[in-house]
């Protein structure tokens, strides 16, 4: 099937779109993709959703001006398909189905709770095009985290790479996760801590900027042992599995009343020291980690990581897969599992009792 994903991550740096063309099980042929930038005005708007999440008690809630940032979400998702289209010359009918992760704003699962914003029927009827949509809700709904997702992508590229295990594989979007690859056995995977998203934060709020560039900031101060040990003192990372993360769930505060440049440092060796203590959780030591998302193109995170992990780390790019598109593609390939009735989450992964399908299907 030929299925388009789209992802908008909880770095809110902009959406990603990838083609793939696949079985939903292990045929993967990827194709182009496109990425746009979320405006100035449109990351603020985000960034008061957020804000404004915290008060959702139920999933449909919309609470302040969520409903306004959930439109947006849906307008920009269909403007970027449709000039994706126009750019490759495909037609709607010519594209199977959409995976449309949307925004999340809120993710509790303790409470049951997790809010990804984007109209998925709305999207469909807008493009012509089937999607599946909401993926974490059933997970939640069972029991399970909801999160990771993206296990059962990476499972099939390593075992399509013949890759010998243990392999993990490392996303480094707004939140860390990772996922445990060992033969035959099912996958692990959990959020490892805040990736890019405390960085990021960090930077907006001294510099206006979305991002430390090439981690030059980083490269320009030195650790804080003192507020790297507080932030290391979080109680998630000895929490046992499953788990995973809200993007609020830890706090810039011990770096607060650093200079700039110690700050990032610090909060992207916290990142690195996060990675670190993941080992601890896994069965074996990996032999190798592969590393996606956009923390693959932060030299210092990447340096950091190294130090810390002690074997081969290298980029997916280098796989023949792809580092800054790889959730986007994951997304296409869990809208035709989903169509499948095919199992996204499993225990391993989310914590749910048994392997479980998920996504609302929206027709056209």
């Amino acid at each position: 099937m030929r299925a388009i994903g789209l992802m908008s991550g909880t770095s809110m740096d902009g959406i990603d779109l990838a083609l793939i063309e696949t079985d939903g099980v292990a045929d993967i042929t990827m194709g182009p993709s496109l990425s746009v930038d979320y405006s100035p005005d449109e990351r603020a708007l985000l960034r008061r959703a957020l804000d404004e999440a915290t008060a959702i008690e139920a999933r449909t809630d919309r609470p302040g001006s969520l409903a306004e940032v959930e439109a947006m979400v849906t307008a920009a998702h269909g403007a970027l398909v449709a000039r994706f289209l126009a750019r490759e010359g495909f037609h709607a009918a010519d594209i199977d189905v959409i995976g449309f992760h949307g925004q999340t704003v809120l993710h509790r699962p303790k409470a049951g709770v997790t809010v990804q914003l984007g109209n998925g029927a709305a999207l469909a009827k807008l493009l012509g095009i089937r999607v599946v949509y909401d993926m974490r809700a059933a997970d939640v709904a069972a029991g399970g985290q909801g999160a990771p997702l993206v296990p059962v992508y990476h499972q099939a590229l390593v075992r399509a790479a013949g890759l010998e295990g243990p392999v993990a594989v490392l996303n480094l979007g707004g939140i860390g996760n990772v996922t445990y690859l060992n033969g035959k056995a099912d996958p692990i995977a959990f959020d490892t801590g805040p990736a890019n998203a405390l960085i990021d934060d960090e930077m907006h709020i001294r510099f206006g900027l979305p991002f430390d560039e090439g981690g030059r900031m980083a490269a320009g101060g030195q650790v804080d042992r003192a507020a790297l040990n507080q932030l290391m003192g979080h109680p998630y990372f000895a929490a046992p599995l499953p788990k995973s993360l809200d993007r609020q769930a830890f706090s810039r505060a011990p770096v607060a009343h650093l200079e700039a440049p110690e700050a990032v440092a610090t909060l992207t060796a916290f990142t690195a020291e996060s990675v670190k203590a993941a080992i601890e959780h896994l069965p074996r030591p990996p032999r190798l980690w592969v590393v996606c998302g956009g923390g693959a193109r932060n030299p210092m995170l990447l340096y950091h990581i190294v130090t810390r992990v002690g074997v081969d780390v290298t980029s997916a790019d280098d796989l023949g897969w792809s580092a800054h598109m790889m959730e986007a593609q994951a997304f296409a390939f869990l809208a035709v599992r989903a169509l499948k009735g095919l199992p996204l989450t499993f225990p391993g992964t989310t914590g749910v009792a048994h392997p479980l399908t998920g996504g609302v299907i929206a027709e056209p």
